[in-house]
């Protein structure tokens, strides 16, 4: 197998398992066997191999004593954390992008973002499309992980948002009927403009401040969420309610 095949191949085997984790479909205490897995994506097992070694650096499988994999039960106090180190690692590039200045054409392409977020929103205060707004909230953290124009610090944000459930979409769910849920993303629209403001004025402490406030706001909606109807966590795919 050429190596540019078996890279491609371990890129899928990650993408096709992390999804069937997070989905629901591989559930907490399952445990994986190399063989099956990779019949099932119809590939060898190194690249299987080396994607569960991936997704335990993620934090979606623990390793067994015996050399095996098992899928993670998740809880609550892991999404906290979870959410906590994504907000450490966008408060240093927002710092980073303020304090080094940020290139002309990408705080353009963040701005551009930024309004076309604000379309998400009707007249009602409690007027939003999901969808849409889901979408351009993901390109719009893509975007403030490059503005500081390092690699490492955006390949750093990106692993920080694989962690579980820390994505900055992880609970957005189609939940139309919780108000408080909806009129908190308008609070989470205030904070983006507030974001890109900070760091167009290189103000380096207020930018990271406010990326770490507005990390929590995933929090905020798992609150809001569970507040609501506790049952609803039943219906966010791949978590239990597990507290410690």
């Amino acid at each position: 197998m050429k190596q540019s095949e078996a890279a491609t191949h371990g890129r899928r085997a990650v993408i096709e398992l992390r999804e069937k984790i997070l989905s629901g479909e591989l559930q907490g205490g399952t445990r994986l066997f190399e063989v099956p897995l990779a019949e099932a994506l119809d590939i060898s097992r190194t690249p299987v191999r080396e994607a569960m070694s991936r997704l335990t650096e993620e934090g979606l499988l623990d390793r067994l004593p015996n050399g095996g994999f098992v899928v993670r039960r998740f809880g609550f106090a892991d999404v906290v954390d979870s959410i906590e180190v994504r907000g450490v690692m966008e408060g240093m590039a927002a710092r980073l992008a303020a304090e080094r200045g940020a290139a002309p054409d990408a705080l353009e392409d963040i701005r551009q973002t930024v309004l076309k977020l604000d379309a998400c929103f009707g007249e009602q205060l409690d007027d939003v499309d999901f969808d849409a707004y889901s979408d351009l909230n993901e390109k719009f953290h893509h975007q403030l992980a490059a503005l500081a124009g390092s690699e490492i610090i955006r390949r750093e944000v990106e692993r920080a948002s694989s962690l579980p459930f820390a994505s900055p979409s992880a609970f957005l769910p189609d939940k139309a009927d919780i108000t408080a849920f909806r009129r908190s993303l308008r609070s989470a629209q205030d904070q983006h403009r507030a974001l890109v403001s900070a760091i167009e004025a290189r103000e380096g402490s207020r930018a990271e401040a406010i990326a770490r406030e507005h990390a929590r706001t995933a929090r905020r909606n798992l609150e809001y969420i569970l507040a609501e109807d506790p049952t609803l966590i039943e219906q966010i795919r791949g978590l239990a309610l597990i507290h410690r």
